[in-house]
């Protein structure tokens, strides 16, 4: 009888410990997916912080392509707004309209050689670019650590605690069809 319960006290003790460490895991993977979004959310700023910077050099310069310059303010603002409350859909659709303002800015630029011979100008066109660069591969990061932490609270054991301890479902960066086609910002300049 005694045997029996040092038996069932043992496999407790292995389920315990086994639930510590599923549960610790879990913990680990969502902190992982904060932190990647914690990387985007940094360089989107940074991003926010330039536009404006870019808009008042080409101002200088462009003064009767108004609507260019208004798509790239209103869609910046669209992106903070986003990035602000965390609404991943939301980001996803503003970058794109942020990207294709930005491709139609560089695009209309062509235009003007004085803006284009700017070294201000391409500056930020290179700071802007070098971003752009740096979301994509932290988005990339973001949404393997997103997979990574979706797979397993869905897996048996680990759905258990999942469901236990509440984790839930993270939403991937997704950007439409034409966001994901590349913007060679560089040949509008060569």
């Amino acid at each position: 009888m005694d045997i029996m319960i040092y038996i069932f006290l043992a496999g407790f003790a292995i389920v315990f410990v086994y639930g510590i460490m599923l549960y610790n895991s879990l913990v680990d993977i969502k902190h992982s997916v904060s932190q990647a979004w914690s990387n985007i959310d940094i360089l989107l700023k940074q991003r926010h912080d330039e536009l404006p910077k870019l808009v008042e050099t080409c101002k200088q310069y462009m003064g009767f392509e108004q609507e260019t310059l208004k798509q790239v303010i209103a869609a910046r603002s669209q992106v903070a707004s986003a990035r602000e409350t965390g609404n991943i859909g939301a980001l996803g659709a503003a970058e794109n309209m942020l990207r294709m303002g930005l491709g139609n800015l560089f695009a209309v630029a062509e235009d003007y050689p004085e803006l284009k011979a700017s070294e201000k100008f391409r500056h930020l066109q290179a700071r802007i670019s070098g971003l752009e660069n740096s979301i994509a591969d932290r988005r990339e990061y973001y949404n393997e650590a997103v997979k990574i932490n979706n797979v397993r609270i869905e897996q048996f054991p680990d759905v258990i605690i999942a469901n236990w301890f509440k984790f839930k479902p993270r939403d991937l960066l997704e950007f439409s069809d034409t966001d994901k086609q590349d913007v060679n910002i560089g040949k509008l300049f060569g």
